[in-house]
């Protein structure tokens, strides 16, 4: 066939190594049946939570030169050293803010003639993100913040994610835990929250409106959800408008204080930026009222929403302490710290699960689009065309050039 297209599924050789994937070998025979012009290749890899020999098995043909293939398609950057020349690149580039570590990896995309069409950057009509791995990063963050809450406490111990071959066997983990009583508070409305709200649910753990919480207290495990509209408010009228806060930050208050002298635990999945006003301040910390004792900070902002994030943490070792007198950081579960959990990769510990769930969505609504002689949806997510920045990017000049 002379139009047969040829797509690549890349290894991950960014360290620290990640173990998911763009698709999973079932998802490859879905796409080459429904699509008989598309030809998969897998580049073996060691680490990636579904074995070579599962895509083997599925009959996608495994092979270490991906060269013969027009499109390749990864998770996280890729290293300078391993971009081929003149190929279709899809991957998580973050390079879309400028960021420093991934500079010299943008200008050789460049060099080399690449095109580099951002995942982050593909959006539905109306703007929202189609692609991301939130709904699982609030699974393991959620989980991963009560592990921590009962060994800082001693009352309950939960396993570890990645122990778990999949989202089902940590399903399975939960049953015939009883949980003390505790008061947990979830902020935001996207994908990190409505999987902690999963996370929630599969332990029976009640919802209680915020006014009711604030005031109550319970003989069981209780949280509730704070969204954008109920943590921020205007300073003048005390109203919230999504637009108006995302254009006009600083012209809005947190009102999230009264929340630390209620909550044993934070589980924070809220959007945030240098502009938006942190939840709690340092000083607040020093407080004899500041109940909260862990903090799962699940969007993962160093010194961001959360002044106490002192900087990421590992899947291998998931949680710091913090002093809080000096905000030092500490060994975790001592008593009269805070613990944090920052890791940020926290979708790493479900793999199989988040790339399943990450693959479906690219099948749905992007993998057409790709197939296609012009898509806008691919379009406005090309940051790199043939070795030149697009329209929408060329405010990345300065950064690709070598300026910082």
């Amino acid at each position: 066939m002379e139009n047969t297209i040829h797509i690549g599924l890349i290894r991950e050789d960014k360290h620290p190594h990640d173990n998911r994937v763009a698709f999973t070998p079932k998802q490859c025979l879905w796409i080459m049946h429904h699509f008989p012009q598309v030809r998969l290749y897998v580049q073996p890899s060691p680490r990636r939570c579904f074995s070579d020999e599962e895509y083997d098995k599925a009959g996608i043909p495994l092979q270490e030169d991906l060269s013969g293939c027009a499109i390749l398609m990864g998770i996280k950057e890729v290293p300078a050293d391993k971009l081929i020349a003149g190929k279709t690149y899809l991957f998580f580039s973050h390079t879309k803010k400028k960021q420093p570590h991934n500079q010299h990896m943008l200008q050789t995309i460049l060099e080399k003639n690449i095109t580099l069409i951002d995942y982050e950057c593909l959006v539905h009509p109306d703007g929202q993100r189609i692609l991301g791995f939130g709904f699982f990063a609030g699974i393991v963050g959620a989980h991963n913040g009560l592990m921590a809450f009962g060994e800082k406490t001693k009352s309950f111990h939960f396993k570890r994610v990645h122990t778990c071959h999949d989202f089902q066997e940590l399903i399975g983990h939960y049953f015939g835990i009883k949980l003390p009583p505790m008061k947990i508070v979830i902020t935001g409305s996207g994908r990190v929250a409505a999987g902690a709200l999963e996370i929630m649910g599969l332990l029976g753990i009640k919802y209680i409106p915020p006014e009711e919480y604030l005031v109550n207290k319970y003989a069981y495990p209780v949280y509730t959800q704070l969204k954008a509209g109920e943590l921020y408010l205007q300073k003048k009228d005390k109203t919230y408008s999504r637009a108006d806060f995302h254009a006009h930050p600083e012209n809005y208050e947190c009102r999230f204080l009264p929340y630390v002298t209620a909550s044993d635990i934070l589980m924070n999945g809220i959007y945030w930026d240098h502009n938006i006003p942190p939840l709690f301040h340092a000083a607040d910390l020093k407080k004899e009222n500041f109940r909260i004792q862990v903090i799962a900070d699940i969007t993962d902002d160093t010194n961001g929403s959360i002044p106490c994030n002192l900087g990421d943490s590992t899947i291998e070792s998931p949680v710091y302490g913090v002093t809080k007198d000096t905000m030092e950081q500490t060994a975790p579960y001592l008593p009269d710290t805070i613990d944090m959990m920052c890791v940020s990769n926290l979708p790493n510990e479900l793999p199989r699960d988040a790339s399943q769930y990450f693959g479906d969505q690219l099948m749905k609504y992007v993998f057409e689009e790709l197939l296609k002689q012009d898509s806008i949806m691919i379009q406005n997510a090309t940051i790199t065309s043939k070795g030149a920045l697009t329209a929408p990017f060329a405010y990345l000049e300065d950064y690709a050039k070598g300026a910082s």
